[in-house]
């Protein structure tokens, strides 16, 4: 006899990004799928959390998080993104942002619900909305330059809309929101009294447009959660070191609801991040400058075996389209790539809320050390640009 198993879970399987990856990492090839940001983290922060380890920071924390490292976040909070929050009352530290997010809907959403998401989405916040049993409203961003109908917007709005979610910059588009579209956002949510959730977890990462946080506009301020944390600012995302910043009483509740799941984030690496956010500007400048040239010689590859690349403004991930005469589907390119010179991508449509619109597109994420990349875009352009024919999708 098979145990029971819940509703819930029944129908949840692994994703394409940990699938590919896993085969990838078999194969002994080049990662191109999943965002794992594998470059060297700053010495100031290693060095922190292991001066942490060895003065035996070591017992929980406070719910909240380290007093020190709340500090941190608030001055980072007033100065780069423009809000101003109490680091006692208005700061939740979590087990990375999709802690954070995770907490948040828990504390904010009730089975039935409704969530206001923009596709292309990042997959995990669907995923876990759904395992939750909260119904989701699409809104399309429409390439190349991923702008959304304000008519569509506003009537994904229902009497069961309960939060509308932003991703900026955005995973996988690399769109960056500008002012004029989150003002529209946060009209909308305040004339349908919703919850704003702001992923903000790129925000460093930005190209040739400005991060603008919608928690920083007055009419926004006090519906709107804004999500965080250091795994891609630092290249740290094993560590799993997150945040929410947001109205005290949310904040309330999201640490109650982050105690009883993790207790607390990771003692020693709370220091890490404290000292991290404590660099000078010239870190996140050269790490920017560092990302735009790994972008555009991901682009001019990709554009010399036949790709159309969507160039992201922000982010380190790229989607691109090939020519539908080339491989049936985003899954048989996937795996044809991955055979025939061992670089891992992503399906497009994992990102879409209809698999068709990605249907001839992959997602490339250009997270890597520079030796890493240039070994994937010369294994890339052996595939050239000509149609392959009779390749399925299994």
């Amino acid at each position: 006899m098979t145990p029971p198993f819940a509703d819930r879970v029944k129908t949840i399987q692994q994703s394409d990004i940990r699938r590919f990856s896993a085969i990838c990492a078999a194969m002994n090839g080049v990662n191109l799928s999943q965002g794992v940001c594998d470059q060297p983290a700053p010495d100031v922060v290693k060095e922190a959390a292991k001066q942490a380890i060895d003065d035996n920071h070591a017992i929980y924390t406070n719910l909240r998080g380290t007093a020190g490292l709340r500090r941190a976040i608030a001055e980072k909070m007033r100065s780069f993104n423009g809000i101003e929050c109490d680091p006692e009352t208005q700061i939740a530290v979590n087990v990375g942002s999709a802690g954070a997010f995770a907490c948040m809907v828990l504390s904010s959403l009730n089975p039935g619900d409704e969530c206001i998401i923009f596709s292309p989405f990042y997959s995990y916040h669907v995923n876990l909305l759904k395992l939750l049993g909260i119904n989701i409203k699409y809104v399309d961003l429409q390439p190349p330059d991923w702008q959304y109908s304000q008519e569509a917007l506003a009537a994904a709005f229902t009497e069961r809309t309960r939060m509308v979610l932003i991703n900026t910059p955005g995973n996988p588009t690399g769109k960056v929101f500008t002012e004029a579209e989150l003002l529209a956002i946060a009209d909308l949510a305040t004339k349908h009294d919703a919850w704003i959730v702001t992923d903000e977890i790129y925000e460093y990462i930005t190209y040739d447009k400005k991060h603008v946080s919608i928690g920083r506009f007055p009419q926004a301020k006090e519906r709107t959660v804004t999500i965080s944390g250091a795994s891609k600012t630092f290249a740290v995302t094993g560590w799993r070191i997150g945040y929410a910043v947001g109205p005290a009483e949310m904040i309330d509740r999201i640490s109650v609801v982050n105690d009883l799941f993790y207790i607390c984030a990771p003692a020693p690496l709370q220091h890490g991040i404290e000292a991290g956010l404590q660099l000078d500007i010239s870190y996140y400048e050269n790490m920017c400058a560092d990302y735009l040239v790994k972008r555009d010689l991901l682009v001019d590859t990709l554009r010399s075996i036949g790709f159309s690349p969507h160039i992201p403004d922000g982010s380190y991930y790229m989607l691109a389209s090939f020519a539908p005469d080339r491989w049936v589907d985003g899954t048989a390119a996937t795996e044809s790539i991955l055979k025939q010179v061992g670089v891992a991508t992503v399906p497009g449509s994992a990102f879409y809320r209809n698999p068709e619109d990605g249907k001839y597109q992959l997602r490339f994420c250009y997270a890597k050390q520079m030796k890493d990349l240039e070994d994937a875009c010369q294994r890339l352009r052996k595939l050239g640009s000509g149609a392959v024919v009779g390749v399925k999708s299994t």
